[in-house]
């Protein structure tokens, strides 16, 4: 396991690319790891298209960096004072080969954590963590190379009506009655809790989480030589113009 970090999102993709690659050649261990994003960050996925889904002129203006993830999925806004992110990386024989039942496995560290918050939280096929019946959690998952990369989500108090102007969606949209739809399907440990528990705390809660459902033992360790120059070289991939149009 790897120490809370805050980076920028091109070292933090760049990072978890270096990792499922170097896992695959079996020259890095199965590795979780949770970091911070500054600045905030839109992140979409690795189908999507970035002029459908985000607002660019939105993002610059507010100084929020926009990345193409190397996952599936949807555009995520990624709150630097409200999100807490996570990754797993490991080899694919290591998770069932169904997916679903792969994403079951991992998210359930997560349910394990929240509720070491004191939230009663479940797994909700495809890919979500639900904390009292609203979702709190969203995950993303590839399989290259012989390893797995899944990360995601643990939503502690971000903006949403700041998520709703950088996404695409229409103006009367980002209205009071809208922002009030979402919390009835979508919630904050915040929320739930009626405080901001640390970002440690929510890292320590979910490293236990962890910890049980996957039946491991955590070693804290920082990112190796190789590591941290694998994912220096990749950075420039994911700051590109070019990766992050290619749709």
């Amino acid at each position: 396991m790897l120490p809370l970090r805050v980076d920028d999102a091109f070292i933090s993709m760049a990072i978890d690319e270096a990792l499922l690659k170097l896992n695959a050649e079996s020259k890095s261990p199965n590795t979780i790891r949770f970091w911070r994003w500054l600045p905030s960050t839109v992140s979409i996925g690795c189908f999507q298209s970035v002029e459908r889904e985000v607002d660019l002129e939105v993002a610059k203006r507010h100084g929020v960096d926009v990345v193409r993830r190397i996952t599936g999925g949807g555009a995520v806004f990624h709150d630097h004072d409200g999100e807490l992110t996570y990754s797993v990386v490991c080899k694919q024989g290591d998770v069932p080969d169904d997916i679903i039942e792969s994403y079951r496995l991992i998210c359930g560290g997560l349910v394990q954590g929240f509720e070491r918050l004191g939230l009663r939280a479940e797994f909700k096929p495809v890919n979500d963590v639900l904390g009292n019946g609203k979702k709190i959690s969203g995950s993303a998952q590839t399989r290259r190379w012989g390893s797995v990369l899944q990360h995601g989500t643990v939503l502690i108090a971000p903006d949403v009506r700041r998520m709703f102007e950088l996404l695409k969606v229409s103006p009367e949209k980002i209205s009071d009655k809208f922002i009030a739809s979402v919390f009835e399907r979508v919630t904050t440990i915040e929320r739930e809790l009626g405080r901001k528990p640390s970002f440690d705390k929510v890292r320590e809660a979910m490293s236990d989480g962890f910890r049980k459902s996957l039946d491991v033992e955590l070693v804290e360790n920082k990112l190796t030589d190789k590591e941290v120059k694998l994912a220096q070289d990749l950075r420039p991939k994911y700051a590109s113009e070019e990766w992050l149009r290619k749709r």
